[in-house]
């Protein structure tokens, strides 16, 4: 039984991978980016992968009652790992040139947990955030997708025919089960560990499953969708869906969630009822969009890495121009790379130990390079030593400072050994509770105490208390945490991102420093900020709300570094924070909320504090590095209150 081609397929797969490009670069028009829900391309390959590898396997053991499991991936390594592996081959030179230590370290274990089918489990241990600003700069974090593809590849053909082999007649009941049970592990995860939802294969199996059901309901009906009124109108339909889902999905809804059945019931439709005689299937079947899904593999290795790179070297922030030249760069190279490396490998002809003896041999070149420069700390040439010298420093190494990434402070894995042991040798602790901008204070502060303080962080990037985009958060858990141990916390420091106080959050700003703007505030977020903060202080009187620092605002890449370190750079600080600092001020008075203001203490002037001997304070538009964690948090510490807290 031949699996025959179907070219609106590929044009589904052009859809997908133009989707996700459109998201990645973040295209902007009249301050609204009109991609935002982009993402769910990914979601479409793998509804098209369930159903086109459950269509080679069914196929097969109907045809031949057995399963060449050799043959099977065989076909995957020469479909996947040759244009992987040469992406990746590609990219170590610009890395080596552009990517500073800590990046270039990040970069390396990436491509070694790649190669080994895991890059998604790497990436939701890292605690990176898909879609975030700190992702968009990392070259390979689009293989979380393809391990997800891999690892189903690895298991669901052994599941597949084992059920096949002795439960036959209930192989849909299972199919349709699996779907079922996975899309609800998808629905409860995404509300409580939405990281681990987004890069797991528990929670995506039911989008290949969806595929897999289709594939099961053609091969043994003989036939798919052949109602002559559900064919003119279902894959419109379908087509709707999807396209409302890029349009009006976006980062902050629950994903893969009951929301993302919307998309995938739209190429659920198109694959079952396209016909030859249906406008979309005709569409999706013209040359333009089957020669975008051809070299759709080769569109999705490329563009993330290039993106990154160019976000990294700042091309990407130049004009419109730049991002069309990027994108025409991309679609060159996509085809070049289909033409003389997917094809070639994926022909048959090609001997298959030659194809091994090629993997092998990249891979071999890609562990040695990675894995050196593990060993070297990303400190492999004369430029990357000097970023490392600009921007860090030696850390001071505490022996009781914990901090965690993770929301549920509750669950019992919490309390390591550490924790425990640094329970009994301190009475009290002082715990540090925030955004991003707080896990600096947590830095900064366990570095200058220098082991006099039992110090928790409670820390979660991007987290702001009440508000929308928060409700994935750790605030409800830490207020639980709080509630538990208010007999052992000393103080309860505060502290996020200034700049969320504001309005203007995604618009340019005026980069001139030489105008106060007084930009409108976004009182809802501080109303949030300052209700919290009063639950906090029921149960907790001695609660310290520090205000924000000034943000720069400034991308610090190797070029930047290069060029400037002679500080002849432009001040571009949101000196806006200074009116939120005012604000802050006047409400933490009116709410009876102790409020420590880090503008005042820290008086950072652009000219002596951005740049101190030599050396960069910040690693990035608004964090501090580990030099400017030690810099800043000496002056915090030394000239507040802070002094007899924590060396009382």
């Amino acid at each position: 039984m031949k699996i025959s081609y179907r070219p609106e397929i590929d044009g589904l797969r052009a859809i997908a991978v133009g989707a996700v490009i459109l998201y990645h670069a973040q295209i902007t028009i009249l301050g609204y980016q009109p991609f935002k829900g982009g993402f769910i391309g990914v979601d479409i390959f793998f509804v098209i992968s369930g159903y086109l590898i459950t269509s080679i396997i069914l196929k097969e053991l109907v045809t031949t009652g057995s399963f060449s499991f050799k043959h099977f991936y065989e076909r995957r390594v020469r479909r996947i790992l040759p244009a992987l592996l040469f992406v990746m081959l590609v990219s170590l030179p610009f890395a080596w040139m552009y990517l500073i230590p800590s990046s270039f370290i990040d970069f390396s274990k990436s491509i070694l947990y790649s190669l080994g089918f895991s890059s998604n489990f790497y990436f939701w241990s890292s605690g990176e955030q898909y879609g975030a600003t700190s992702g968009l700069l990392k070259p390979f974090l689009h293989t979380w997708s393809l391990s997800v593809e891999e690892q189903y590849y690895i298991l669901f053909p052994i599941v597949l025919i084992f059920t096949f082999k002795y439960f036959r007649k209930h192989l849909v009941h299972i199919l349709v089960l699996g779907l079922i049970i996975s899309l609800g592990l998808a629905e409860w995860t995404s509300r409580n560990y939405p990281s681990a939802s987004f890069y797991f294969l528990h929670t995506r199996m039911w989008e290949l499953l969806a595929g897999s059901t289709l594939a099961y309901f053609e091969i043994t009906n003989g036939k798919r969708g052949e109602n002559k009124s559900f064919n003119l109108i279902l894959p419109s339909i379908g087509l709707i869906l999807i396209g409302h889902s890029f349009f009006f999905f976006n980062d902050e809804m629950f994903h893969p969630s009951f929301y993302t059945l919307s998309p995938i019931i739209g190429v659920c439709l198109i694959i079952w009822f396209s016909n030859k005689n249906e406008i979309i299937t005709k569409i999706l079947s013209t040359k333009l969009f089957v020669g975008i899904g051809l070299i759709s593999y080769s569109l999705y290795l490329w563009h993330y890495p290039i993106f990154a790179l160019s976000r990294i070297t700042s091309f990407i922030q130049g004009s419109i121009f730049n991002k069309l030249l990027l994108g025409f760069i991309i679609l060159f190279i996509s085809i070049f790379s289909y033409f003389i490396i997917e094809r070639p490998f994926r022909n048959k002809n090609f001997n298959f130990k030659k194809v091994l003896f090629v993997v092998f041999m990249i891979i071999g070149i890609l562990v040695i390079f990675t894995t050196y420069t593990l060993f070297k700390d990303g400190r492999i040439n004369k430029t990357n030593i000097m970023i490392s010298d600009a921007i860090s420093s030696p850390l001071y190494r505490a022996e009781c400072k914990f901090s965690t990434k993770e929301p549920d402070f509750l669950n019992e894995n919490f309390f390591k050994k550490e924790f425990l042991e640094c329970k009994k040798k301190y009475n009290k602790f002082i715990l540090i509770l925030g955004d991003s901008h707080s896990k600096d204070l947590f830095n900064s502060i366990s570095k200058v105490s220098k082991n006099n303080e039992f110090i928790v962080g409670l820390n979660r990037g991007g987290c702001r208390p009440l508000d929308k985009s928060s409700r994935n958060c750790h605030y409800d858990n830490a207020l639980k945490f709080i509630e538990n141990f208010n007999e052992k916390i000393k103080y309860i420091l505060f502290t996020h991102k200034g700049s969320h106080f504001l309005t203007n959050i995604g618009r340019e700003k005026d980069s001139s420093s030489s105008k106060l703007r007084k930009l409108p505030l976004n009182l809802t977020q501080i109303n949030n900020t300052l209700s919290y903060l009063k639950t906090i202080k029921e149960v907790n009187s001695n609660l310290i709300f520090i205000g924000p620092h000034i943000e720069p605002n400034i991308d610090i890449d190797i070029k930047f570094i290069k060029n400037n370190l002679d500080k002849n750079i432009k001040d571009t600080s949101n000196y806006d924070l200074i009116f939120v600092d005012e604000k802050l001020k006047e409400l933490s008075i009116q709410n009876n909320i102790k409020y420590l203001s880090k503008i005042d203490i820290l008086d950072f002037k652009f000219d002596k504090d951005f740049i101190v001997d030599g050396k960069l304070t910040f690693s990035d538009t608004d964090h501090w590095n580990e030099f400017g964690e030690v810099y800043f948090g000496k002056k915090l510490v030394f000239n507040s209150i802070l002094k007899d807290i924590i060396f009382p």
